[in-house]
């Protein structure tokens, strides 16, 4: 007769799973959800209130086949070229990188800008719902002490206090008859209201795409990231003009120094001259603290320079005790 012992033991005896509380159905716990389903549950909009709305100029069409057909053969055929690759090797092939520039803008230039703006959420902290396709490109650099030395801006690089301290000089193709205004905002930097942004520089009523004879709204101020921020964004946003803008109730005295005079709104400033304007142009850098900064808070704001610091969680510490040989170093 075997024992108790002997019978628990043995492999072929099973413990059903009993419930203790009578007249209930004993439910086992469910599989726990996945980070991307929680997230699909947390971020759940109604798509009949929120939807996406284009409200700049109609994208491009699509290349057609035959194009698609005629630029893959090209491509092949570059790729069997022994003297291409020959001189790739060593060094000696020279690329007119402008004309790749002008060839990329023609095809997925847009395209890929409006994803990376997507990436960066340019169009939701500056329009909400909205958006619109970039088909416009802008030149954009700042000149440095050092003449021969520019700071580009692109979309998303970083461009320090120090380098953008001048106004920057924007160039893009217009018609001589046309219209424009331009924008540079920054909506990570507002002290009071964290809804609205800064605005560091607006031009309107730009004639053909002549910045020097455009209307100056408010005049350059350089970006001041305070300390311990980060990184913010500062935004490029050209507008095309249907018509002549009378910009007199925006327009500051030049120059324009308090904070409180460059709050600003773009989606509130779009949504009142909406059947005016067009967003057509898009850049954007990312700006950082350094010692210039600090430069522009003291001499051109005429402010102390704020700072900020992360408060850490105190790390809880284990209780001491006098002999812990026997504990566990890590429990």
């Amino acid at each position: 007769m075997l024992s108790l012992r002997n019978k628990l033991l043995r492999q072929d005896i099973h413990v059903p799973i009993l419930s203790f509380i009578r007249n209930k159905r004993y439910i086992f716990p469910e599989v726990n959800k996945s980070l991307e389903e929680k997230l699909a549950e947390f971020n759940a909009v109604d798509e009949s209130l929120h939807f996406k709305v284009d409200i700049g100029f109609p994208p491009r069409p699509n290349p057609s086949v035959k194009e698609l057909n005629t630029r893959r053969k090209y491509i092949n055929e570059q790729r069997k070229n022994a003297e291409l690759e020959k001189k790739s090797r060593h060094l000696q092939l020279n690329l007119d990188l402008q004309k790749i520039k002008e060839e990329w803008w023609k095809g997925v230039g847009p395209a890929q800008i409006h994803r990376l703006a997507e990436h960066y959420q340019i169009f939701k902290h500056l329009f909400g719902e909205a958006y619109f396709m970039p088909l416009i490109n802008m030149d954009i650099y700042y000149p440095q002490k050092d003449e021969k030395l520019v700071a580009p801006v692109y979309w998303g690089n970083i461009v320090t206090p120090t380098e953008a301290f001048s106004q920057p000089q924007v160039k893009f193709e217009s018609n001589p008859d046309e219209l424009w205004s331009l924008t540079l905002v920054n909506p990570d930097a507002h002290f009071d209201e964290p809804d609205m942004e800064y605005i560091h520089w607006m031009v309107g009523n730009i004639p053909g795409g002549d910045i020097e004879k455009g209307e100056i709204i408010w005049d350059y101020l350089p970006p001041f990231p305070p300390r311990g921020i980060g990184y913010q964004r500062l935004i490029f946003v050209l507008y095309k003009q249907e018509k002549k803008i009378s910009y007199s109730k925006l327009k500051k005295k030049v120059p324009c120094l308090e904070l409180k005079d460059r709050s600003f709104k773009t989606l509130e400033f779009y949504r009142e001259r909406q059947d005016k304007l067009t967003p057509a142009g898009l850049s954007f850098f990312q700006c950082n603290w350094d010692p210039t900064a600090r430069k522009i808070f003291h001499e051109i704001l005429n402010m102390e320079e704020p700072i900020f610091e992360y408060d850490f969680d105190p790390q809880p510490l284990r209780k001491q005790t006098a002999f812990p040989s026997k504990e566990s170093f890590n429990m």
